[in-house]
C-alpha cells in the first residue's frame, strides 16, 4: 500500500488556543478511516488542513500535493461532505445535477439518479420544499456520484433518520468504495460506522492518541468481565479503565496477552465506543 495522506507535526492555533498540537499520522490508500474525538479535539481543523481550507504549520501531503499551494489541482481527486449541507432554496434537483455535471469531469449522472431513486426527491422539487433530511440526501447524491480518490465525510448523515443513515453507509460500501478509493470519516455516531472501518484514529487535545487498524485494535485491547475472586489480581495488571455492569467488574486492558487475562473471566473485544470513552476520560474530566 502507498500513503495518500502523510502528516508530520501539524500545528494550528486560534488565538492562544492550540487546535492542532504536533499531530502526525499516515493514511494508506484503499482504507476507511474513522477520525474520532470529542468536541474541540481538532477533528475539523484536521479536515480543513487536508482540504486546503486553513493554513497550518508542519508538513502535509495529500495525494502527493500540498493543500496550501495546490488546492485547485487537489480538488479534482478529493470530495467532501460537510456536516451542514447548504444549497440555494430556489434550486431544483434536476438543476443541481446539471450544474455538478457541468463543472466536475468525474461526475456520473447515472449514479446520482440511482441514489435519488431510493428517496422521495423528484427532479422538479426545489430545496425550499425539502425537509432537512431531504437536503442532506440531495447533497450526498451529488457528492457520491463523483469518482474521487479521497472522500472526506464530516458527520455525513447529520439530519437523516436511522433508516437513511444505514442506507447511506450500505450505499457507500456497495456503490462507491473500492481499492482505488480512500474514505476518511468523522462522526459522533460511532456505533453506526464501526462495522465499515478498516482503521481508527483517536484525536485528543490536537494530538493523535491512537492510530491503528481495526485488526490491531482487536489484538491490542481486551475487555474482561472479572470474577470477584480475581479483582485484586486483575487490578495488579493496571487496566486502562474499569466499570461496573449489573454488579460485575469489567476491565479494559491495553497490550496484555489474552491468555493471561482468560483466567480472570469472560473476554471480549471492546467496541470502539467503549474504547473511546475509556481513553478520553481525562478530556471530559
Amino acid at each position: 500500500m502507498s500513503a495518500i495522506i502523510t502528516a508530520s507535526n501539524l500545528s494550528k492555533q486560534y488565538g492562544k488556543k492550540p487546535a492542532l498540537d504536533g499531530a502526525s499520522f499516515t493514511v494508506e490508500a484503499g482504507r476507511i478511516i474513522g477520525l474520532i474525538g470529542p468536541n474541540g479535539s481538532g477533528k475539523t481543523t484536521t479536515l480543513k488542513a487536508i482540504l486546503g481550507l486553513t493554513q497550518f504549520e508542519g508538513e502535509l501531503s495529500v495525494l502527493g500535493m500540498d493543500p496550501r499551494t495546490q488546492r485547485e489541482a487537489l480538488m479534482n481527486d478529493v470530495c467532501f461532505i460537510a456536516d451542514v449541507a447548504i444549497l440555494p432554496r430556489w434550486l431544483k434537483v434536476k438543476d443541481a445535477i446539471a450544474f455538478v455535471e457541468g463543472v466536475h469531469p468525474r461526475f456520473d449522472r447515472s449514479k446520482a439518479e440511482k441514489y435519488l431513486a431510493n428517496t422521495k426527491l423528484s427532479p422538479d422539487m426545489k430545496v425550499k420544499a425539502m425537509s432537512k433530511g431531504m437536503v442532506v440526501q440531495l447533497h450526498l447524491a451529488l457528492v457520491m456520484a463523483i469518482d474521487a480518490k479521497l472522500l472526506v465525510l464530516d458527520e455525513p448523515t447529520l439530519g437523516l433518520d436511522i433508516l437513511y443513515r444505514k442506507q447511506f453507509y450500505q450505499n457507500l460500501l456497495e456503490d462507491y468504495f473500492d481499492e482505488n478509493k480512500t474514505i476518511l470519516i468523522t462522526t459522533h455516531q460511532i456505533e453506526e460506522v464501526e462495522h465499515i472501518l478498516t482503521d481508527l484514529m483517536f484525536i485528543q487535545d490536537g494530538k493523535i492518541s491512537l492510530a491503528a487498524s481495526m485488526d490491531e485494535v482487536g489484538e491490542r485491547f481486551t475487555e474482561v468481565m472479572v470474577e470477584p475472586q480475581f479483582i485484586a489480581a486483575a487490578n495488579a495488571l493496571q487496566p486502562l479503565s474499569q466499570r461496573t455492569v449489573f454488579g460485575k467488574a469489567i476491565m479494559l486492558f491495553d497490550g496484555v496477552h489474552r491468555a493471561q487475562l482468560s483466567t480472570f473471566g469472560e473476554l471480549r473485544t471492546p467496541s470502539v465506543a467503549d474504547l473511546f470513552v475509556a481513553t478520553m476520560k481525562g478530556t471530559y474530566a
